[in-house]
């Protein structure tokens, strides 16, 4: 398996259980409906575990554009690899999504809000405010980046680190994925969001693309942003100069956050 095979499979994967568990709890007639955050969150979480259990000894399991660039602009990727492993990752995205399409075919006619099948694709925010949205999918990216930093320097036994970043992501989604569905991932949002676009989904309604910049760009930015933070801890200096250049966009944020409530 080559690591193009590899991001495409494990992302697919990705989709195919993050999405389908979203599907369970919101979609009509489901025995999973209304099962709750709690669910969505764990399931989520084992999603990325499970992805990265099928594709990290080929590729190392980065199921994340923010990943790969994050850490080929900290020099621990090579850039010239980035742009197969993305378009992996996007293709396993879109094709997670048919399969969750597929799976649940009986349920789509009997789900009347268009709201909930757009959100077993893509996310959106609880309240929509477009400055304060992207400082979430940032800050969610950004602590995701660094727990994956952290998670990597540890010594952890053979085969549990993909467990522990799972939970990782199931502490993202607890702590802060009330505002925005935590994308923290481009593909996880653009991909299915695409395919909601593309495919005959009874009722579905528009696919909001005005508020789909937001979970590609914020986790683009919190990504790169976490990966040189941790490092500037350790006192690199480029990092510890993008770090400082990191706190004033952050504070430039927040003032516009402030001035939009």
């Amino acid at each position: 398996m080559t690591p193009f095979l590899a991001e495409l499979t494990g992302t697919m994967l990705l989709i195919i259980l993050g999405g389908g568990v979203v599907a369970g709890v919101l979609l009509k007639d489901s025995k999973a409906e209304n099962s709750g955050w709690l669910v969505i969150s764990f399931a989520w979480g084992f999603a990325v575990a499970f992805g990265v259990y099928l594709a990290g000894q080929i590729s190392g399991a980065h199921l994340n554009p923010a990943v790969t660039i994050s850490l080929a602009s900290s020099g621990q990727f090579a850039w010239k690899d980035v742009p197969i492993y993305l378009l992996g990752q996007l293709i396993g995205a879109m094709l997670g999504a048919v399969v969750v399409w597929l799976h649940y075919l009986p349920h789509w006619p009997h789900t009347d809000n268009p709201g909930l099948k757009l959100a077993v694709f893509a996310t959106g925010p609880a309240i929509r405010k477009p400055f304060s949205n992207l400082l979430s999918e940032i800050i969610g990216t950004m602590v995701l980046m660094i727990g994956l930093m952290a998670i990597g320097a540890n010594k952890f036994a053979d085969g549990i680190n993909p467990l522990i970043i799972g939970f990782l992501v199931v502490a993202i989604g607890l702590s802060l994925g009330g505002t925005t569905g935590y994308a923290i991932n481009p593909v996880r949002d653009f991909g299915p969001r695409l395919m909601h676009f593309l495919l005959p989904i009874a009722g579905k309604g528009n696919s909001d693309w005005g508020y789909a910049w937001i979970p590609v760009v914020g986790p683009l930015i919190g990504g790169v942003l976490g990966v040189h933070l941790y490092k500037a801890v350790f006192a690199d200096m480029f990092s510890i100069w993008l770090g400082v250049s990191a706190t004033v966009t952050l504070i430039v944020i927040v003032l516009a956050y402030i001035k939009e409530r």
